[in-house]
């Protein structure tokens, strides 16, 4: 048995807390030392930040970046009772619970999903560029590496560029992964 099903199937349950965006791993520490200071990991057992690793392509250059599935929302997995409830909502930056003064947890199927997507890394990394029409881009992989071509289409869905390449004199369209490209 997994740790995602473990926990799915334990006597606590997982709910949704908001946060500030961008203070979501800020709340999950915080929660955690307060938790481990008043002796309470038998109430709140687990808190996460559900993000992946996506490829990040900026000026040319690839680089590995964490992105938050839901930004400005934290899961915990708990017990929930009023001194649970008032333990999360008074940490800082923590605006409340889906669900208000009385939080509905999330139903097991959608917490092992999401857990099993966060532990195996299911959903290869996505890439994500800043390439626009017109840019011009030097083609680093197959076989046109070295040439020099203008971005004529971007298929941000697809990771493709499409791009005019300039050979013998004539210019040839050529469909290229984001990989195979920087920015000239």
């Amino acid at each position: 048995m997994s740790q995602a099903e473990e926990q799915v199937q334990s006597d606590s349950h997982w709910y949704v807390v908001q946060t500030y965006s961008g203070f979501e791993n800020r709340v999950q520490q915080s929660l955690m030392e307060r938790v481990k200071s008043l002796g309470l990991e038998e109430s709140v057992r687990d808190v996460q930040v559900p993000s992946e690793e996506v490829l990040e392509i900026r000026g040319g250059k690839k680089r590995k970046s964490n992105r938050k599935f839901f930004p400005g929302y934290v899961l915990v997995n708990a017990v929930m009772t009023d001194d649970v409830w008032h333990l999360i909502k008074d940490i800082p930056k923590v605006t409340g619970f889906v669900g208000g003064r009385n939080p509905a947890p999330l139903e097991p199927d959608e917490v092992q999903d999401l857990l099993y997507r966060m532990e195996t890394g299911v959903a290869p990394p996505r890439a994500t560029v800043d390439f626009a029409v017109g840019d011009k881009v030097r083609i680093i992989e197959g076989p046109f590496s070295g040439f020099v071509a203008s971005v004529e289409e971007v298929l941000e869905s697809q990771s493709k560029l499409k791009v005019m390449v300039t050979i013998f004199g004539r210019s040839t369209p050529v469909e290229l992964g984001f990989l195979q490209a920087e920015a000239a």
